[in-house]
Parts: C-alpha cells; sequence; structure tokens
C-alpha cells in the first residue's frame, strides 16, 4: 500500500493485452461507423457520391454540362462528330452507359426520335431530363409536315441554349446540392459567353448585303438561326433526314438560286452531299455558277479537342463560314 498525504490506495495493476486489444477493437469500429454515417449523411445531401456521371445524347449537351458541372461532374456523350441524331440508335454500350448516369440529359422535341422509349424507361429510375424543357412553346418553331410537333434545333439561337444552359444548371443544383454554388458561378461565366457569341452572330450576319442574306442547307437545321439572326433558311430536305429530298425539290430550289442569282450553298457534316451536288450541277446547266461555301456544323459539332469541338466554336465558324461566302 502507497500513501499519498494522509490518504492511502492500492497500487494500479497494468490492464491485460487482451482487454486492450479489446478496447481498441471497440473505438475503431466506433469510428469507422461514424465515418460512414458521415458518408451516408452527405450522400444523402448531394443524391450522389463522388463526381456527379452525366450521360448526354449529343455533343452541344454534353458541352454545357461540362462547363457548368466543372470538376464536379464526369460526362459521357453518346454522339460523335459527324453523327445524325435523327437516325441514331442506341447500342447496348449506350444503354449501359445511360443505366450507369446520375443524370441523364437530352434535347428532346424527338430529335433523338429512336430514343425516346428509352428516355421513358430510364425516367423511372434517375433523372432524365430534356433540356429544351423550359423555353416556351411560343418561342419553339412549328415543324412543316402539318403535324403539332416543333422543331428540336434549338441551339441554333443561342438565347435557346442559354435557356438550356440554365436548365441543366438548375437540375445538377437539385441532385447535387453540396455544390450548387459552384454551378451556379460556372453557369454564369457560361451565360456571358454565350450572350456575347450571340451579339457576334447578329452583328456578322447584318454585315451581308441584304439580298444575299439566304442560306441553303441540305436540311432545315438552322430554322431558328434565321428567325434569331435575319436570314432566310432554305433547305433541301425538311427538319428531319429521315427521308430522301425529292426531284422537285432539288429543282424547286435550283430555279429559286437561279432566279436571285444566289452564289453560295452550304453543306453539312453531319449530312451527305449527294443532293445538294445535284442542285449545283442543274444550276450551271441554267448558265448560273453557285460555289459551295464551306461545310456547317448542324446536328453535331466538330472533332473533341478543336475549336469547332465546343458549342461557342462551332456556332462562331459556322457565322464566319457563312458570311465569308455570302459577302
Amino acid at each position: 500500500m502507497t500513501k499519498i498525504g494522509a490518504k492511502a490506495v492500492k497500487s494500479k495493476k497494468p490492464l491485460p493485452s487482451s482487454w486492450k486489444r479489446f478496447i481498441m477493437t471497440i473505438l475503431f469500429l466506433g469510428l469507422a461507423a461514424g465515418l460512414t454515417a458521415c458518408g451516408r449523411d452527405e450522400a444523402a445531401q448531394t443524391g450522389v457520391s463522388g463526381k456527379v456521371k452525366i450521360t448526354a445524347t449529343i455533343g452541344m449537351i454534353a458541352d454545357i454540362a461540362r462547363e457548368v458541372g466543372g470538376e464536379h461532374v464526369e460526362v459521357t456523350g453518346l454522339m460523335k462528330s459527324g453523327v445524325d441524331p435523327h437516325l441514331y440508335k442506341a447500342s447496348q454500350g449506350d444503354v449501359k452507359k445511360l443505366e450507369q448516369a446520375d443524370l441523364i440529359l437530352y434535347n428532346g422535341l424527338h430529335l433523338e426520335g429512336k430514343m425516346v422509349e428509352i428516355f421513358e424507361n430510364m425516367q423511372k429510375s434517375r433523372p432524365t431530363v430534356a433540356v429544351s424543357k423550359n423555353i416556351p412553346e411560343s418561342k419553339l418553331r412549328s415543324m412543316d409536315d402539318g403535324t403539332a410537333s416543333h422543331d428540336p434545333h434549338i441551339w441554333f439561337d443561342v438565347k435557346h441554349w442559354m435557356t438550356a444552359t440554365e436548365t441543366v444548371r438548375d437540375e445538377l443544383s437539385k441532385l447535387d446540392a453540396a455544390h450548387a454554388e459552384d454551378y451556379k458561378k460556372n453557369a454564369e461565366a457560361y451565360l456571358a459567353k454565350l450572350k456575347e457569341l450571340d451579339t457576334y452572330a447578329k452583328e456578322q450576319i447584318a454585315s451581308i448585303p441584304e439580298g444575299q442574306r439566304v442560306l441553303v442547307t441540305a436540311h432545315d437545321a438552322f430554322g431558328y438561326f434565321g428567325d434569331a439572326y435575319g436570314i432566310k433558311v432554305m433547305g433541301l430536305q425538311g427538319i428531319s433526314t429521315a427521308s430522301e429530298p425529292g426531284s422537285k425539290d432539288v429543282i424547286d430550289l435550283r430555279d429559286y438560286l437561279v432566279q436571285n442569282q444566289i452564289k453560295a450553298v452550304f453543306v453539312e457534316s453531319s449530312v451527305p452531299k449527294k443532293s445538294i451536288e445535284a442542285m449545283i450541277e442543274g444550276a450551271r446547266k441554267q448558265g448560273h455558277e453557285i460555289k459551295i461555301g464551306g461545310e456547317l456544323f448542324s446536328d453535331a459539332m466538330g472533332e473533341e479537342g478543336t475549336a469547332e469541338g465546343t458549342y461557342l466554336g462551332m456556332v462562331r465558324h459556322n457565322v464566319d463560314t457563312i458570311v465569308k461566302a455570302l459577302k
């Protein structure tokens, strides 16, 4: 017995090693449970764990997702450069990419016409969002086929694409609330660039002599562009590329070009050139030379890693190509 002051206490014996191991195990398990609970709380707060996996159909939408999502997202685009979304059929690999996504983004308005059933099935288990959904119906162009459907090529009016950007921002903020402020800042920066692009397009198209302000392409994808920037748009095919243009379509457009002395037409990166070339040959036989003014990007952007492989670069390329050929 050891005396401390006036009191006496018994000496403490060291704990057996087996007890020490038991206590350390309990402490470790408690810490692990706490960390797991924190992880669950964060996942519940954000709706996802880790980066948000986004699968987008066309390149233009994938580009928005990368701009707005920044470091917090991992984006997969299904349709590459030169692919026609009107005719696109999803492969088994595409379906797997959709199933692995936290968020699916598509254009809507039946642009991806052969994937409608897939989107309907996917939306039962994960957010599946048409980026066109918040554009007022009054601002959508009607199809030329007599139906109540609308022209899906909304990205050719930059103001519509600004609305699509806001939709992506809101959907990401809802899904991943922990990073909502970052999504807001990223969107603001991108919207400023889009506003500048919209002004650029208006100024450049206005520099073309009014009589030459006619844009002729393989199919009628540029209607929104024409409405927004003051240029007459004519296409050999209708809004969809699902059917080939008839000989009457070629003859009627050829005659218009000859009568109005239009000097250039344009081919598209995602549409065959055969019909455009036939029209040019028909005009030549009537004594009017028409040149191909260049290649425009319509339903798909340029190659990844190039300026035209971004939405901003694609639109600027189109504007510059049109102006150079028609001025």
